[in-house]
């Protein structure tokens, strides 16, 4: 009986509402929380229907569609390749041809040759020292000197045809002799009074004035640099020694003039510095434009390492599997525009300029994954784009 009652008052209320069903706005414009229950348990069946239809349909969509959906990757393909590994220092520029030239004779500067700037020779006159009375006593003592000369010649003639006493012809020697060294010493400190270019360069500063009185190697006259030969030196840690020698390959950067170099290593110190446990290396550098500095810094490039053939590849293309090893995706090539991704556990070396050499696990003629590589997993179907260097 009751349940006669309930199947009436069920088909009492589908006449009541004409036989359509309630969409959902009326249902929650009804307010009545049972109808609501039962509309939403409705659409949450639906639902789940719905989803499990979808999931059909694609499955059945990836057996027949022959365009299959793959993710894009970029690769290379692997080649035997030289590989260098560089340590970088910090060097200095330097040249033995920067100097202060000091007078090596006391006395007033009464004449200045050269200005700032100038190119001079080597032995060109930079200045001159007044002698103080020295070119007068070089004067009288080489007329003193073409005296003793001629006395010393008749004495030794007379020796020599058995005339005259043995002393007359010792005292003049003698003579002659220190009159000789007296005058090569006056001669000696008369040249000390005019200054000269040791070497050909340019004056960078003149630092004396005429007038001034300057004393033996305290006053500085001038500043005399060479910068064609130029070179860097650098310190090295004592770790890199049997990797670092002479003749070793260098590559110098001046970055704050934007000029690089090649060059070698023309002399390694046999010194170990105590202080910071490093050895310094010497390397020349052409300076033909006249823009390398003494005291410049550089980057200092020393090729500790190198590889004939070997397998390089891009450092960030590199990851990590739960095991700690190393690892890099290739790909199996199913056509020249699709593949299967596979995974590699590779062993690595050094690593240089983001590229870095792999031992093991790759090996030449290997497709690798150079982009797409972090989203990529083991086995997954890809769409191959090459890379264009």
């Amino acid at each position: 009986m009751k349940k006669f009652l309930f199947l009436s008052f069920i088909s009492l209320s589908l006449i009541a509402c004409g036989g359509e069903e309630k969409s959902t706005e009326d249902v929650i414009e009804g307010g009545n929380l049972t109808e609501i229950r039962a509309k939403k348990s409705e659409l949450t069946t639906q639902q789940s229907e719905l989803k499990e239809q979808i999931e059909l349909l694609n499955q059945e969509i990836k057996k027949l569609d022959t365009n299959k959906s793959r993710s894009l990757v970029t690769v290379e393909t692997l080649q035997d390749t030289l590989f260098k590994h560089y340590i970088e220092v910090q060097g200095d520029v330097e040249t033995d041809q920067n100097i202060i030239i000091h007078p090596e004779f006391s006395g007033i500067l009464t004449s200045i040759y050269v200005k700032e700037g100038e190119r001079v020779t080597k032995g060109q006159r930079l200045a001159k020292i007044d002698d103080g009375g020295l070119s007068s006593q070089l004067a009288q003592s080489e007329s003193q000197l073409a005296l003793a000369k001629t006395t010393y010649e008749r004495q030794e003639r007379l020796w020599n045809q058995n005339i005259g006493s043995e002393i007359q012809y010792l005292e003049s020697k003698t003579n002659f002799e220190a009159m000789q060294n007296s005058v090569n010493q006056l001669r000696t400190q008369l040249s000390k009074t005019v200054i000269k270019a040791p070497f050909t360069g340019t004056i960078d500063q003149v630092i004396a004035d005429e007038g001034q009185v300057v004393s033996t190697g305290q006053s500085q006259l001038f500043r005399l640099v060479n910068l064609t030969e130029m070179y860097v030196t650098a310190e090295v840690p004592e770790t890199y020694l049997g990797k670092i020698n002479k003749g070793t390959e260098v590559l110098i950067e001046l970055s704050s003039i934007g000029k690089e170099f090649e060059g070698s290593i023309e002399q390694v110190s046999d010194f170990i510095n105590p202080n910071n446990r490093s050895f310094q290396v010497r390397v020349s550098v052409p300076n033909e434009q006249g823009l390398i500095k003494p005291n410049l810094i550089a980057t200092v490039k020393l090729n500790d390492y190198t590889s004939e053939n070997a397998i390089v590849i891009p450092l960030n293309i590199l990851q990590e599997n739960a095991e700690g090893n190393s690892v890099a995706f290739t790909v199996k090539k199913e056509s020249d525009t699709t593949g299967t991704a596979a995974r590699n556990i590779v062993k690595t070396g050094l690593s240089y300029d983001n590229k870095i050499e792999v031992l093991e696990g790759l090996k030449a003629g290997q497709t690798i994954i150079v982009e797409g590589a972090r989203s990529t997993r083991e086995g997954q179907e890809v769409k191959i784009s090459e890379n264009v260097k």
